[in-house]
């Protein structure tokens, strides 16, 4: 489980302490979906999206993921049993639709990023007052990424977000990243010191906590909770570069080592380069790894 994240969503004083749970479902659906970047990574596309087969039915919320990923977004006020069954209902009609999902993000996003669509991993995340024991064990039953999200209103201006569950999906894409080494070319088309310091990074990354799952991309490899907290780009001739969520600012940054690219183009997110070299570079680099865990 994760800790909680708080979200300012006024510019008011918070006048009550007490957690409480929302008024109406619409009301913690409303406050996500407009601020759904910042709170779950994810950017916004539609809301209660009416699908059109027999049963019917609406998606409470659809997104686009950081990389590109489609997401499902499910609400619930409080604790719900058929929240789970419900998405995935809502992303196994997606997924067999997915011209309908396209022209969506072509119509809210552009052309290239309905072209760009990361079909190899789509996502639900379930937002609900609480959760049984039995959702945290149905999610792991499931091929799918599914996220769980605990949430609590406090005062007037500010909701409190939990992970209490991340399960990633295994579909065959996932399955051959992780077979090969992180998806990269093997150690002899990259050189054995390059591709050992890769595998560690991904372990060291993949071993930061419950929860981490790793999405392959052409151009990067991201790693997320909730949110991204670290890209891995394919390695240059020298040099690994890792792009990682930890504030610039609060980094003492040092030449040929990180580097503020808050601004600059580059491939994954994150606004602090970590350029590594070596294992010793790696060692150096793992408390800004878990500064970068942490904020995700």
């Amino acid at each position: 489980m994760s800790g909680l994240k708080l979200f300012h969503t006024t510019n008011g004083g918070v006048t009550e302490v007490a957690p409480r749970l929302a008024e109406v479902e619409a009301d913690v659906q409303g406050l996500v979906e407009a601020h759904m970047e910042t709170m779950l990574g994810v950017r916004f596309l539609a809301s209660e999206y009416v699908i059109d087969c027999a049963d019917g039915g609406r998606i409470d919320s659809l997104g686009l993921d950081e990389n590109g990923a489609p997401v499902v977004v499910e609400f619930k006020r409080g604790t719900s049993a058929s929240v789970i069954n419900q998405g995935l209902y809502y992303m196994a009609w997606l997924m067999a639709h997915k011209d309908a999902f396209r022209n969506l993000v072509r119509d809210r996003l552009g052309v290239s990023a309905a072209s760009q669509v990361l079909w190899s991993a789509p996502r639900l995340i379930c937002v609900a007052g609480d959760f049984t024991r039995y959702d945290g064990h149905a999610v792991h039953e499931h091929r799918h990424s599914i996220d769980l999200v605990r949430y609590r209103f406090f005062g007037k201006d500010l909701i409190g977000l939990e992970t209490v569950a991340s399960v990633t999906g295994r579909t065959p894409a996932a399955r051959r990243v992780r077979r090969s080494a992180a998806g990269l070319p093997p150690a002899r088309e990259q050189g054995g010191a390059l591709a050992e310091l890769v595998e560690a990074v991904d372990e060291v990354l993949l071993g930061l906590g419950d929860g981490v799952s790793r999405v392959q991309r052409k151009q990067y490899r991201a790693y997320q909770r909730l949110r991204n907290f670290a890209c891995v780009c394919p390695p240059q001739k020298t040099k690994l570069l890792v792009y990682l969520k930890a504030d610039p600012k609060e980094v003492d940054l040092m030449p040929g080592f990180t580097r503020d690219v808050t601004g600059l183009g580059h491939h994954g997110t994150g606004d602090l380069e970590v350029q590594l070299r070596s294992e010793r570079d790696m060692e150096r680099a793992v408390d800004l790894f878990r500064a970068s865990y942490a904020a995700a």
